[in-house]
C-alpha cells in the first residue's frame, strides 16, 4: 500500500511519515518544492498533482496552506481521476461553531472532502501541545504574564499521528468522532504549567476579550471532554521539551 502525505514536513507530518513506514506502508511525501526526497506539486494550482497520486492508494492530507478549500478542491479533483480509495483528513473541533477566519478555512476544505466523490475519513482533533504552549512563550519578556480566561485540552502529537496512521491503514469511515488530549486545563493552569518549566516568577493575570470568537472559546465549543486520547499530558510535554 502506498500512502501520499501532504503536509509531510509540518509538526504532524514528521511524526506521521516515519510511523507509517514503520508499518510498512510505502509513503510518498509532496512538497511544492523540488527535492530528490519529496514528489512535488501545488495544491493551490493543481500543477503536478496527477503524476503525484500515480501508484497512490490513500491520501493523508495534513497540509493547510493559505488557500485551503482550493487546496481541497484540487486534490478531491485529482484523486477522483487517480482512483484513490481513501482520503484522510486532519481538521479541528469546534470549527463549525467558532467563527475564526482560520476555523472557517479549515471548514471550507472539510466540506470540499466530505461532499467528494473520493471515500474519505476526517478526524477532528483540539489543540496539539505546541499551540497550546505558544501564546505563553511568546510573552518570555513581558512583565506578566497574560492568561486567557478560558479552558483547552492540548492533544499529544504523537497520539494524532497514532491515530491518522491507523485510519489510513484501513478502510474510509466518514467523519470520526472529535478527539480531545487528555486533560482539560483552564488558561491559568497552562501558564503556570509553562512558567514553572521556564522558571519564571511573574505574575500572571487572567485576561478576556469581547466578540463572539472569544465567547464561542469560552463556552467551550473547542474542547472534547467525552473524548478524550491516551498520550502525553501537557506538563509531559513539557518536560520533554
Amino acid at each position: 500500500m502506498t500512502i501520499l502525505v501532504t503536509g509531510a514536513t509540518g509538526q504532524l507530518g514528521r511524526e506521521v511519515v516515519p510511523l507509517l513506514r514503520s508499518r510498512d506502508a510505502g509513503v510518498a511525501a509532496l512538497s511544492r518544492r523540488v527535492h530528490p526526497a519529496f514528489r512535488t506539486a501545488d495544491l493551490a494550482t493543481g500543477v503536478g498533482l496527477a503524476a503525484a497520486l500515480e501508484g497512490v492508494d490513500a491520501v493523508v492530507h495534513l497540509a493547510a496552506g493559505t488557500q485551503q478549500q482550493r487546496e481541497a478542491r484540487n486534490l478531491v479533483a485529482a484523486s477522483r481521476s487517480a482512483g484513490i480509495r481513501h482520503l484522510v483528513f486532519i481538521s479541528i473541533a469546534g470549527i463549525d461553531r467558532i467563527p475564526l477566519p482560520y476555523y472557517r478555512a479549515k471548514l471550507a476544505a472539510e466540506e470540499e472532502i466530505e461532499g467528494g466523490t473520493v471515500p474519505a475519513t476526517v478526524q477532528r482533533t483540539t489543540q496539539f501541545h505546541p499551540f497550546a504552549a505558544a501564546p505563553f512563550l511568546a510573552q518570555r519578556r513581558l512583565p506578566v504574564i497574560v492568561a486567557p480566561r478560558l479552558s483547552i485540552q492540548p492533544i499529544d502529537i504523537r497520539e494524532v499521528a497514532r491515530v491518522l496512521a491507523d485510519l489510513a491503514l484501513s478502510g474510509p469511515v466518514g467523519r470520526m468522532p472529535d478527539l480531545g488530549g487528555p486533560e482539560v486545563l483552564t488558561g491559568r493552569q497552562l501558564a503556570e504549567q509553562v512558567s514553572a518549566r521556564h522558571g519564571w516568577r511573574r505574575r500572571i493575570v487572567d485576561a478576556s476579550l469581547p466578540g463572539r470568537t472569544w465567547s464561542a472559546f469560552a463556552a467551550g465549543h473547542h474542547l472534547v471532554p467525552a473524548n478524550r486520547a491516551e498520550g502525553r499530558t501537557f506538563a509531559d510535554y513539557l518536560a520533554e521539551s
